[in-house]
């Protein structure tokens, strides 16, 4: 009996204590998963979620902290989100070759061969050692076009865009904080330069000094097309933002093409939202005011580029002043002489002139609804020179000195005309 007792008692401590430890470990387990439980809703709280590349715990408040540290200002020009292995996919993917620093530089005679200075930085000419010749880019250090907006550049723009009335990449640098570009090299250099200055290549060239009316024709014809293809072509389109004379390149033959895509941005949803840059006397009157950029406002540049290139005003020294003027004393074909740059007066097909001037009087319209479309305005361009407009009769200017002074808005009304230089460049 005693014997029975015993193993009793035993099997019941036994029992009793295995029932506490099962009760204190489930308290333990409990206790544990509370504690989780509380670490996770605190770091909850915390944690950064990417949206953007923002941080959006970072974007509710101003106090909250998060896990990775804001970007380190001193990080370098050119400090972007682009990872390594991105980057080097972007410039692998493009096809484009790689020049060495070290090549560009001997190149361009330690960058003293200066050809001009684009929206973002300065521009030289480099003579390769194999003799190619280039035109090269480099960006300036106080550039905002960092490293993302450099490869965005070479992998949504240049490597998409083919067109021969657009100035192609040729290759790139990308050595350290070095952001360079290589493109093709136009010998005839820019519109700009032939319209308000002699320029040497066409003397030795023994080219005329100015530029020929059926010259100046083929010209916005070629920069018609070129633009047509960014907005109509390009996918998603591009608009250019920057569309000026200086930005007018012409090659060895004398054909226009579109450079500097510095400014220039893609195209989802009609329009862009964006700070006021550009280049005053062809910014687009909608643009200044709402600060949205869209596909017209490229047509009013191109408006204000085809009087400057006919009247050869700069649209910093009242051009479109200039151009309401002579509105109206314009009937119909008759009265659109009186723009002629005077190196061509007498040498133009007035049909052509009124042709063109009325398609560009509708691109520089006040409501950006009523300029046709880049396509619409290459389209009516082409059609100069053909048939239809080489049978009409040309007609002289007037003998008379006297009589063409008379004509002259310029000097009738030379008070009316605000001619103070503006600067070239605005950025807010």
């Amino acid at each position: 009996m005693d014997f029975i007792l015993m193993i009793s008692v035993t099997l019941g401590a036994i029992s009793f204590l295995g029932i506490c430890f099962c009760l204190r470990w489930c308290f333990s387990i409990s206790r544990k998963e509370d504690g989780i439980r509380s670490i996770s809703d605190q770091r909850g709280m915390s944690l950064p979620i990417r949206v953007n590349a923002v941080d959006a715990s970072q974007a509710l408040s101003d106090t909250t902290e998060c896990d990775s540290p804001p970007p380190n200002k001193d990080q370098g020009l050119f400090s972007s989100s682009f990872g390594a292995s991105e980057k080097s996919s972007v410039l692998t993917n493009s096809g484009l070759p790689s020049y060495p620093f070290k090549d560009l530089q001997k190149a361009t005679n330690n960058f003293t061969s200066k050809l001009g200075e684009g929206a973002f930085g300065l521009v030289f000419k480099a003579t390769m050692p194999h003799g190619g010749t280039f035109a090269i880019k480099v960006l300036s250090s106080k550039s905002k076009q960092g490293e993302r907006e450099f490869l965005t550049e070479v992998r949504n723009i240049h490597v998409m865009l083919h067109h021969r009335n657009l100035v192609n990449l040729m290759g790139y640098c990308a050595e350290k904080e070095q952001r360079i570009f290589v493109y093709e090299y136009m010998s005839n250099g820019s519109l700009a330069e032939l319209l308000y200055g002699i320029s040497l290549t066409l003397l030795l060239n023994n080219n005329t000094e100015h530029l020929s009316w059926d010259l100046r024709v083929q010209i916005a014809q070629d920069v018609a097309r070129g633009i047509e293809y960014l907005h109509e072509g390009a996918v998603p389109p591009i608009i250019h933002r920057d569309i000026k004379s200086a930005n007018i390149l012409l090659d060895g033959s004398m054909r226009a093409r579109v450079s500097d895509f510095g400014l220039s941005k893609e195209v989802s949803a009609g329009q862009v939202n964006a700070g006021i840059k550009g280049t005053f006397g062809y910014l687009d009157p909608e643009y200044i005011s709402t600060s949205k950029y869209t596909l017209k406002s490229d047509v009013y540049s191109f408006g204000v580029l085809w009087f400057e290139l006919v009247t050869a005003r700069s649209p910093q020294k009242g051009l479109m002043d200039y151009v309401s003027l002579a509105l109206l004393s314009v009937e119909g074909e008759e009265g659109w002489e009186e723009i002629l740059d005077e190196r061509i007066y007498g040498q133009c097909n007035l049909p052509e002139l009124a042709a063109m001037a009325n398609l560009a009087k509708q691109c520089v319209s006040t409501n950006s609804y009523d300029r046709p479309r880049m396509r619409d305005a290459s389209l009516q361009l082409s059609k100069l020179g053909s048939s239809k407009f080489i049978n009409q009769s040309r007609r002289n200017a007037p003998s008379d000195d006297s009589s063409r002074r008379d004509l002259d808005i310029g000097t009738q009304l030379p008070a009316l005309l605000r001619l103070a230089s503006i600067p070239e460049k605005v950025e807010v």
